[in-house]
């Protein structure tokens, strides 16, 4: 069975973070080993919000503890999504390195959390420097959107050629995979969104129609479900196709249903059966 460290925020009501991570990936049937980050009433998107940030040393404490119990060999991967501060991205990356040294075939797969087209940098300031410097060329999967993948890399990308360079670009710093999340085109049909998956062994894009909302937590499901799939054993670009199914169906189901958050649980049936299916097409 499938094993996943996941290091992120934690929310008491709706589902960000781990709250949107954790039971998609136990639904598919992988193991989850939760490690909180914050745990707030609710994600800062309402405006307001209660909780305690834990620090670094919560986190290393709690890995620690996990170690002790002479299981941290079992983990496959450590997926980690917002870092709040530079002192939390560190303690991340020493997990990283505790885990791999426990089992050197763990891989590292980053959420790069920075900001959005429209919103920009939303974390503080020296993250997404960190992020570029620190974190991404020690991951082996990367999964930023198209804002990030652009400010990580130095450029602006308008059409998919360009978003292939900036990825094989930031390949070229550490990572073998990159999965654009969201890719928004110059003179792209406004009702389509991609998502484009590069490697060192090819590159593939999916398309999906764009919803009229968007939702907090899509970004970390996406990354959790694509992070899952790769360790099943498939391809990137059939790892992509998967993800895209889910995401898309699940997305439309709290859409139609007027939710203010993602629908996990009373759409839970579309994560193992998707009520939707796009084609993947592979670009190289």
């Amino acid at each position: 069975m499938t094993t996943i460290l996941s290091i992120q925020s934690s929310v008491a009501y709706g589902h960000v973070g781990n709250s949107a991570a954790t039971f998609p990936l136990m639904r598919i049937g992988v193991e989850v080993w939760p490690v909180i980050t914050v745990h707030f009433s609710n994600h800062t998107g309402y405006g307001a919000w209660r909780g305690p940030l834990l620090s670094a040393q919560d986190v290393a404490d709690v890995v620690r503890g996990i170690d002790e119990r002479g299981v941290l060999g079992r983990v496959d991967a450590v997926l980690s999504g917002y870092q709040g501060a530079e002192e939390m991205g560190a303690e991340v990356l020493r997990t990283v390195e505790l885990v791999r040294q426990r089992n050197p075939r763990a891989v590292y797969c980053c959420d790069p959390v920075i900001g959005d087209v429209g919103r920009g940098v939303y974390v503080r300031s020296g993250i997404p420097e960190f992020m570029r410097d620190q974190v991404v060329p020690r991951a082996q999967i990367v999964t930023p959107n198209h804002f990030e993948l652009d400010l990580l890399t130095g450029r602006e990308t308008n059409t998919v050629a360009e978003v292939l360079e900036a990825a094989d670009a930031l390949r070229a710093t550490g990572p073998d995979v990159v999965l654009v999340t969201s890719t928004v085109l110059a003179g792209g049909n406004p009702d389509e969104i991609l998502m484009l998956v590069d490697t060192a062994d090819g590159a593939w894009q999916v398309t999906t129609p764009r919803l009229e909302r968007s939702f907090t937590g899509s970004g970390d499901l996406t990354a959790a479900l694509f992070l899952a799939h790769y360790l099943e054993g498939d391809d990137a670009g059939v790892a992509m196709g998967r993800t895209a199914d889910v995401v898309y169906s699940l997305l439309l189901a709290t859409t139609e249903a007027g939710s203010d958050e993602l629908l996990l649980v009373q759409a839970q049936d579309q994560l193992v059966n998707p009520s939707h299916h796009f084609d993947v097409v592979r670009l190289r």
